[in-house]
């Protein structure tokens, strides 16, 4: 019996499927897709710690104390909650964003970071802990760029489930809405 027809109907109907339909195209559209989430996520910053978990440790810092800043000279103090100088260096702690002491926007956005930096100098002075390289090695203002971690687990995670502080999304986020 030979008519022909087979089990999706005339031989015809293979020539019906478009070209582009075809697998590679298909995985090739797929392969571009993919690109474009992983360059819109590095655009972000949010690459680095979900592509790219954090990288080579850089320093391994001993036990001291890490004050608050003062208005005198700074060598190893707690700017703010997401930065601070360490032996001259300093160091912005690459994987969060805390409210703004210097120029809050609110009164609620002041309180919540002089909180976050305070909380910082108390969890940087309680022991050792290491600095792990991020995507960069300076931001724009010339400070090191570093992912903070204390026992394998970073600090800004630490600061941020204390509501202290947000994951760091590539830009700063409105402490003073809601």
């Amino acid at each position: 019996m030979a008519t022909g027809r087979g089990f999706f109907g005339s031989r015809n109907m293979r020539r019906r499927v478009p070209r582009w339909a075809n697998g590679s195209v298909l995985a090739f559209a797929l392969a571009l897709i993919a690109l474009g989430v992983t360059a819109g996520l590095r655009e972000t910053g949010l690459a680095s710690f979900l592509l790219d978990p954090p990288a080579e440790v850089v320093a391994e810092v001993s036990a001291r104390r890490l004050p608050l800043c003062g208005s005198g000279g700074r060598h190893t103090c707690v700017i703010d909650g997401d930065t601070f100088w360490l032996d001259g260096t300093k160091i912005r702690i690459a994987d969060i964003n805390t409210p703004e002491i210097s120029s809050p926007s609110c009164a609620a956005e002041a309180r919540l970071g002089h909180q976050a930096a305070a909380r910082l100098s108390q969890i940087l002075s309680s022991g050792s802990f290491s600095l792990a390289a991020a995507d960069r090695d300076e931001d724009r203002y010339g400070r090191k760029l570093r992912v903070v971690m204390r026992d394998g687990r970073s600090i800004g995670d630490t600061l941020v489930a204390e509501g202290l502080a947000h994951p760091w999304e590539g830009r700063r986020l409105d402490w003073c809405a809601g």
